[in-house]
């Protein structure tokens, strides 16, 4: 009797949660507005219009789900960040930028197929290939005439320091004439008033 219960229940269970082990499935997609950047999701993230995020209602946090717009055959992979969409005949809720890489920010809604992926199915970057690469022989030759980059540079500084002293002290010489002008036309004026 025991037993039978538990199988009975077993069944239950098993057959109750098949959705969540559904390959692909196939039905309308809206998303989020760029107006949302930076509310918080269910998981307790920000949300931002060019991540790359999903809200489902079943899948848990963290699943990565690919997304094919068969009209146009585009797909991008989302990561599950949020709860939702909670209006009737509707999948999935895409962010703004996971829409527009699909091509569906004019439709608003849109037909997709949603498919849980396997992170081990991505590649992740960076990887190291397997496959050994020859890297070519590069020969670095030292120049042996006279002189050097940093006797050039060296030497360069040296006369761009020079002109630079040269124009200082004109332009203080400059200035002291100027400067004494103006004192001494003020003097004038006082005297041809007398």
């Amino acid at each position: 009797m025991n037993l039978k219960k538990i199988s009975i229940l077993f069944l239950i269970l098993l057959t109750g949660f098949t959705f969540l082990l559904a390959q692909k499935q196939k039905g309308k997609a809206t998303y989020y507005s760029k107006k949302a950047t930076g509310t918080r999701t269910a998981n307790g993230e920000r949300l931002h219009h060019d991540s790359m995020t999903c809200a489902h209602r079943t899948y848990p946090f963290g699943t990565l789900l690919r997304v094919t717009n068969p009209s146009n055959k585009q797909e991008v992979i989302v990561k599950v960040t949020d709860r939702g969409p909670f209006t009737r005949g509707r999948i999935i809720d895409l962010s703004w930028g996971a829409a527009k890489e699909l091509g569906i920010l004019a439709d608003g809604v849109a037909m997709v197929t949603v498919e849980r992926i396997d992170s081990t199915d991505i590649i992740k970057v960076p990887y190291r290939s397997k496959e050994r690469r020859e890297l070519p022989e590069l020969d670095f030759g030292v120049s042996t005439e006279g002189g050097s980059f940093i006797d050039a540079w060296a030497e360069q500084q040296k006369q761009n320091a020079h002109q630079t002293k040269e124009q200082l002290t004109k332009f203080k010489k400059d200035n002291a004439l100027e400067n004494k002008k103006k004192t001494l036309k003020p003097k004038e004026k006082q005297t041809k008033k007398r």
